[in-house]
């Protein structure tokens, strides 16, 4: 970008909350039809800095200039005069509006002091096209998939003209189809003038999308990469400051004996299909296939969090009400869940509330009573051995990183002291940082001789850690595959409906 001027700085921002220090003194320049990726570990202050450009946010000193102009941007509606508009991980459609209706949402066109139906779907037209979607924009949000809801987002920001778009982890739930497709987007977007700030976990897509990449560390500047210097190990030699050679370190150490038996399961997902597996102590088992597959729902119908249509869980040979997650939980099986936020945390809780409520009935004083030493002594232990970064065990889990959220979720079942780990998308949305500690977690435990199921969308994950690796296509269990026989290409064969390999999976 030499010679050019950037249409957006960042000089010296820095931005405090109590007991925290988020931005110290940070640095920013976005040129200019350019995609500028932002990462860092969780808690390094890339929300905290895309707020404050937003809107949602403050900065305590600092200066945020664009075209050459220090502004002060103290609202949402300040920052989209400037052209700025921030697309959250979590969408911030309305469901039951239509499409056009949630582009306009606050701004709708009107007509003899009523809202102007036809201007709004034809103007909503205009502004889908831009994005590629061919969608009516009479139909509700809601019954469009999360890629296109994606897709609306942006049109919805292009509709206010926005030359600054920030894409906070804009893939997290996205097939890779509808990541496909948002890819082609920003490539059109920046081709047409538009700036994107584009936040990722996956560095994979930082390397195919950024002209630059600006790396935070602990809310400070640790460095930035040209396009030509983007490589996974610079990036992530940035990131977490120290060399992280030995990413998957998993070393095999089960025994024969099965603890986990799933005998031709249905669940209502696919009550049409069988699954039958055993999982044996100290193992990892990765279930790996498609999105749509029936991975998730084949979890909850062993926790019991979704009812079983039919067959049975049986835990060290004793079968199990599976339609019953007291029963399932007391016969030492946990549930760590794919969206943490929704199903893992009572989110506007402590953590020392969260930590220690799956306990509460075992651990209660009397009839129904808290045993506060107890809460306390488990809380100090977890945040110790999962190295949770919290000011305090009060501190409210709304406002941890997302790597600490999934730690804390842990935490809560790791102090029942389960025989079997159910893990979905354990390592989703958060860092490289964290990522690893979850994998050496995750290695101990199984040491330790706790028995581990995991889904993940990450081959690289799924072939790093796992012992052996179940595959499901279209609700079925496609075939199993050996630590020895795992490669990307064997997994996708299995995943996309190929010839099938070791189908039985009771061994």
């Amino acid at each position: 970008m030499t010679g050019e001027s950037p249409i957006l700085e960042v000089r010296q921002l820095s931005k405090r909350f109590p007991g925290v220090r988020a931005l110290s003194e940070v640095d920013l320049d976005l040129f200019a039809s350019e995609v500028l990726a932002v990462i860092g570990e969780n808690g390094a202050g890339k929300s905290t800095l895309m707020k404050i450009l937003a809107g949602v946010q403050t900065q305590n000193e600092g200066k945020v200039i664009v075209d050459g102009n220090e502004v002060w941007i103290d609202s949402v509606n300040k920052a989209l005069d400037l052209g700025i508009s921030l697309i959250h991980q979590e969408l911030n459609l309305s469901g039951n509006l239509t499409v056009g209706a949630n582009i306009f949402l606050g701004r709708e066109p009107r007509k003899m002091g009523l809202i102007d139906e036809a201007t709004i779907v034809e103007q909503s037209r205009r502004y889908l096209d831009m994005v590629g979607l061919n969608v009516d924009p009479t139909v509700l949000a809601d019954d469009l998939p999360i890629g296109q809801q994606q897709l609306v987002e942006i049109a919805k920001a292009l509709s206010v003209n926005s030359r600054i778009l920030i894409m906070d982890e804009p893939t997290s739930s996205l097939s890779q189809g509808e990541a496909d497709r948002l890819f082609e987007v920003i490539h059109q977007l920046r081709d047409n003038g538009v700036s994107v700030i584009y936040i990722s976990h996956r560095l994979g897509e930082v390397k195919a999308l950024a002209n630059r990449v600006a790396v935070l560390r602990d809310g400070e500047n640790a460095g930035e990469l040209g396009r030509d210097q983007i490589t996974h190990d610079a990036m992530v030699q940035l990131m977490v400051g120290r060399d992280v050679s030995q990413y998957y370190s998993h070393s095999p150490s089960y025994s024969n004996e099965v603890v986990l038996e799933v005998d031709r399961l249905r669940t209502t997902a696919f009550p049409a299909h069988e699954l039958s597996f055993d999982v044996k102590r100290g193992e990892i088992v990765g279930v790996s296939g498609l999105v749509g597959a029936g991975r998730t729902e084949m979890l909850q119908a062993i926790f019991a969090s979704n009812p079983k249509v039919s067959g049975s869980v049986r835990v060290l040979g004793e079968e199990i009400d599976g339609n019953s997650t007291i029963d399932v939980i007391r016969a030492g099986v946990a549930l760590v869940p794919e969206d943490r936020k929704l199903h893992g945390l009572v989110i506007d809780m402590s953590v020392k509330e969260n930590m220690s409520l799956a306990g509460l009935r075992q651990n209660q004083v009397g009839i129904g009573f808290i045993n506060f030493d107890v809460e306390n002594n488990i809380t100090a232990e977890m945040v110790d051995r999962l190295k949770v970064k919290t000011p305090t065990q009060d501190q409210i889990a709304r406002y941890l990183s997302g790597g600490n959220q999934q730690k804390v979720v842990l935490g809560k079942w790791l102090s029942m002291k389960p025989n079997i780990l159910l893990l979905d998308e354990p390592t989703r949305g958060i860092d490289v940082g964290a990522k690893q500690e979850i994998y050496q977690l995750m290695e101990e435990l199984a040491d330790q001789g706790m028995s581990i199921l995991f889904v993940s969308s990450e081959l690289e994950e799924i072939i790093g850690m796992s012992d052996r690796v179940i595959v499901m296509h279209e609700g079925r269990l496609a075939g199993e595959l050996d630590r020895s026989e795992l490669s990307e290409q064997s997994i996708m064969n299995l995943a996309t409906g190929g010839v099938s390999q070791h189908v039985t999976t009771h061994r």
